[in-house]
């Protein structure tokens, strides 16, 4: 029998937050800042107050983007480390700038390393771009799982970069996604799939079968990622569409 795909929803304020937390369908909160881009990162102290609201639930999780990284692993081990700190369980980074995979697996495994080092229970998502066409570098998403296994990293992930009202079905099809799947699964990662999905994506995506889908717009309203705010109505519509 296979597991239900796990449900992520982007926050990006503690009032969202506060919408988000009362359905336990979702299994993960995730803070983030979309006005910052496709993985924004929110401020530390956003995290830790996420982190408070859903400290007694024990069915969910904190995630943190920190950021749609150039090819600084310094910087984006701090960030990973601040938002660990800050009380995220797992944490997302989007590989925007290194290019070849050597590179991209020398910033992945700095930043496993700056995370593990202070909590091994943490988890460490490395995500790429289904719209790389659109971008000046990014890996090529069939790269993806092999970055993430060689650095470490427990879960890679597919989101689309540029939010223009072009989703991940735009530039990957269903068979393109299965191998990505089959990748990932065979070197035993987990694997997450975003990028403006709506509502008639979901029967694609339940094609699939990801560990984990993530969204915003979809349960935002008028599927505004920045402007609109998530309503619980809309997860509630999305948790119907999801597992029927």
């Amino acid at each position: 029998m296979q597991k239900r795909i796990k449900l992520l929803v982007s926050p990006k304020t503690l009032e969202e937050a506060k919408v988000v937390v009362k359905h336990e369908e979702v299994d993960f909160i995730d803070c983030k800042n979309p006005s910052e881009g496709s993985l924004g990162a929110n401020f530390p102290w956003i995290i830790k107050q996420m982190k408070n609201l859903i400290q007694f639930n024990s069915s969910q999780l904190l995630s943190a983007t920190i950021g749609d990284f150039p090819n600084l692993p310094g910087t984006a081990s701090l960030a990973a480390l601040g938002a660990a700190v800050a009380g995220a369980d797992i944490i997302k980074i989007g590989l925007k700038g290194p290019t070849t995979e050597n590179e991209c697996t020398f910033l992945m495994s700095k930043v496993v390393k700056a995370v593990k080092d202070y909590n091994k229970n943490i988890k460490i998502v490395a995500a790429g771009y289904a719209d790389k066409i659109r971008m000046e570098s990014s890996p090529e998403f069939l790269s993806l799982p092999v970055i993430a296994a060689k650095s470490g990293a427990d879960i890679v992930m597919l989101d689309t970069y540029i939010k223009d009202g072009n989703g991940l079905f735009d530039f990957l099809n269903v068979e393109q996604l299965k191998l990505f799947r089959d990748k990932a699964k065979e070197l035993d990662l987990e694997v997450a799939l975003a990028g403006n999905l709506r509502k008639d994506s979901l029967p694609k995506i339940r094609e699939i079968w990801p560990d984990i889908i993530g969204v915003r717009s979809l349960v935002c309203e008028g599927y505004d990622r920045n402007k609109g705010m998530i309503k619980g109505n809309l997860i509630e519509e999305l948790k119907v569409e999801l597992y029927r």
